[in-house]
């Protein structure tokens, strides 16, 4: 399933995932945050941390505008899901039936 959700995503993004499942560790930690909050936390930082790599690859791969913001957002709504769902496959391989 994994390898599914992976084609979508552009390689260079394929990083944020980690990233974003680490930022997702901290705000579980953190007692201001509620659990529940977390996923809509991870979509925001993943839509701009998208955004940040695409528009500075942007001239390089031939974008317009409306492409490259199109693109953050799927992009970073698609890391911010593989995000949680490497989270919930950590849970539930730990989890005792």
């Amino acid at each position: 399933m994994q390898e599914f959700g992976l084609q979508f995503v552009q390689p260079e993004l394929v990083i944020l995932i980690p990233v974003l499942y680490l930022i997702g560790m901290f705000l579980k930690s953190s007692r201001f945050i509620d659990d529940r909050s977390i996923p809509i936390y991870l979509g925001a930082v993943g839509v701009v941390l998208s955004a940040a790599v695409i528009f500075s690859t942007k001239a390089q791969n031939g974008m317009n505008w409306t492409q490259a913001i199109f693109a953050a957002i799927t992009q970073g709504i698609l890391v911010a899901g593989m995000a949680v769902y490497t989270n919930q496959i950590v849970k539930q391989s730990t989890k005792e039936n």
